[in-house]
């Protein structure tokens, strides 16, 4: 093949303590590599597009390896990878890239998408992929909160604390969505966030945030002002990892042979 593999996965969160590998710990990025090491009968380390946290999941979950040459035709790949990766774990695409192609590095923008699903009755079918709300959630003050993070901002405020220690927490958010959606006959509210990267539980925060407004706890200019703190505390609480997907991931059309 040549140059550079890249892999489009889904994943169930539930069954794994994030996507980067972890010793003693199932992982995604620790299932994926050990099924490559059997398909390609070497050692092979991936690079995640991002390192989603423990019940996180994915629907379009980027990955890249150097090619050796000596890999199968990209259809035996993808059949052998899904026959060994286990449960939880699609492999949907493989695709061939040019050399210097990072599933990380050379990403332009990523898509995340959270559920939540509002009101007194819990969800069944959505139970594992969307947070229970107990209470009505208002559209217009979660969507004016939203308008503040709009573009880029450093968002020190919206990410874990040790995570950000020294480092730059700039990032540029270009949408971010709020829509009501039927999903398996239950009704949700989804929020859609794209940008061009994201820090440490910073879709979470965001999420977590917007509820608060949402539930009428606080206003909207409060997101505002929460930005502008640059203090993990002055932003609300984290939402759970289950009503996360990272949805997809949009790289510039020259990366792929």
């Amino acid at each position: 093949m040549g140059g550079t593999i890249a892999l489009t996965l889904a994943y169930d969160g539930s069954g794994f303590a994030g996507f980067a590998r972890q010793p003693g710990q199932r992982t995604v990025q620790g299932e994926l590599e050990r099924a490559l090491g059997t398909v390609l009968r070497r050692e092979v380390e991936v690079v995640g597009a991002g390192r989603t946290d423990a019940g996180v999941h994915a629907l379009g979950q980027v990955v890249s390896f150097p090619a050796a040459g000596d890999e199968p035709d990209h259809g035996v790949l993808l059949r052998s990878l899904n026959a060994l990766c286990g449960d939880g774990i699609v492999v949907t695409e493989v695709r061939p890239a040019e050399k210097d192609f990072s599933a990380r590095h050379s990403a332009v923008a990523r898509e995340y998408r959270y559920r939540l699903v509002p009101g007194p009755v819990p969800p069944l079918f959505l139970a594992d992929l969307a947070w229970w709300v107990k209470g009505p959630l208002a559209l217009g003050p979660m969507r004016d909160a939203a308008s503040y993070l709009i573009g880029e901002h450093d968002f020190r405020s919206f990410c874990v604390v040790a995570s950000a220690e020294g480092r730059r927490t700039f990032r540029c958010v270009e949408h971010i969505d709020i829509a009501p959606e039927t999903a398996l006959g239950e009704h949700c509210l989804v929020i859609r966030i794209v940008g061009n990267a994201f820090l440490h539980s910073m879709v979470r925060i965001i999420v977590g945030s917007l509820v608060e407004v949402g539930r009428g706890r606080r206003p909207a200019e409060w997101m505002g002002e929460a930005l502008e703190a640059g203090d993990r505390a002055a932003a609300g609480p984290t939402a759970p990892p289950h009503g996360l997907v990272l949805w997809h991931v949009d790289y510039p059309e020259e990366c792929w042979l």
